[in-house]
């Protein structure tokens, strides 16, 4: 009898170590799903089944009737059990920074491809700015050779219309040609500003008292004396002066309308321009900009 109640309380005491391990083991258990579901909840969307291993976690091992009694496997127990979650942590952990070294390798590359984008952009609007430049001094110049184009063709076409700018007369005694001071001093006033010019022409007319041949003769004697001096002594071409002998032909006064013959030796010079001037005034500030 006393060796059934010992037997008895040995067998209690055997169990209660057992009971506490099934009754811990569905904890550990719950604790396990937890961790497996919140490392499936806290995995990131980059993750891809090509850099993860997508090993399940094992099942835990039998060990049998006494391995989950004996209370000293219980520690080695719970690490079997917690080794893979902690694998699985690492894992996920070396996934997240591979994945944001990615995404900030990516974003760098974007900010160059961007900053290289507005550098020729604005390089393209420099180009396109000096290019409206361009544009706008080649229609300047454009329409500074139409304006040149325009005088040079009405100066062309005003070539052959001269207009009288400065007269002088000449008065000679009776029978005489040799010119007075007087009248060299007038002819001096007359062809001295004419040496820098161009585009002119000198009209010399001799009028004498008489009749006939002899006035003309006398009065072409008076114009060449005046055009002798105007080449020999201020260098006149002779190309440009013209020399008629009048005699004694009426002249018109544009006051009294009317006509009348002159008394005594004259000799009238007329100093006679075109627009040549004005073409070589236009053409000259044009062609200081292309020096």
């Amino acid at each position: 009898m006393k060796n059934r109640v010992l037997t008895a309380l040995l067998i209690a005491v055997l169990a209660l170590p057992a009971l506490a391990q099934t009754s811990s083991a569905p904890s550990a258990d719950q604790s396990q799903n937890q961790a497996q579901a919140q490392s499936t909840t806290s995995q990131p969307a980059a993750v891809t089944t090509e850099s993860a291993t997508g090993k399940p976690l094992q099942p835990p091992a039998r060990e049998g009737f006494w391995g989950r009694v004996n209370p000293w496997a219980r520690k080695k127990y719970v690490q079997r059990q917690v080794d893979p979650i902690r694998d699985r942590n690492n894992e996920l952990d070396e996934l997240t920074a591979a994945n944001s070294k990615m995404i900030k390798d990516v974003d760098a590359r974007s900010q160059q491809g961007i900053q290289l984008a507005s550098a020729k952009a604005n390089e393209a609007d420099q180009h396109a700015i000096d290019a409206g430049n361009r544009a706008q001094a080649a229609q300047q110049t454009a329409n500074q050779a139409n304006t040149r184009l325009s005088s040079v063709e009405q100066v062309v076409g005003n070539l052959d219309q001269y207009k009288a700018t400065n007269q002088t007369e000449i008065r000679f005694r009776p029978g005489q040609s040799v010119l007075s001071k007087n009248a060299k001093a007038a002819l001096d006033e007359l062809a001295t500003p004419l040496k820098s010019q161009r585009g002119y022409i000198i009209e010399v007319q001799g009028f004498s008292s008489g009749r006939g041949q002899t006035a003309i003769a006398a009065s072409q004697k008076m114009a060449d004396s005046v055009v002798r001096y105007l080449v020999l002594n201020r260098e006149i071409p002779v190309y440009r002066i013209y020399v008629v002998g009048m005699g004694n032909a009426p002249v018109s006064l544009d006051d009294a309308k009317t006509a009348k013959r002159t008394s005594g030796g004259r000799v009238e010079i007329s100093l006679l321009k075109n627009d040549l001037d004005q073409l070589s005034a236009n053409s000259s500030p044009a062609a200081a900009p292309q020096q």
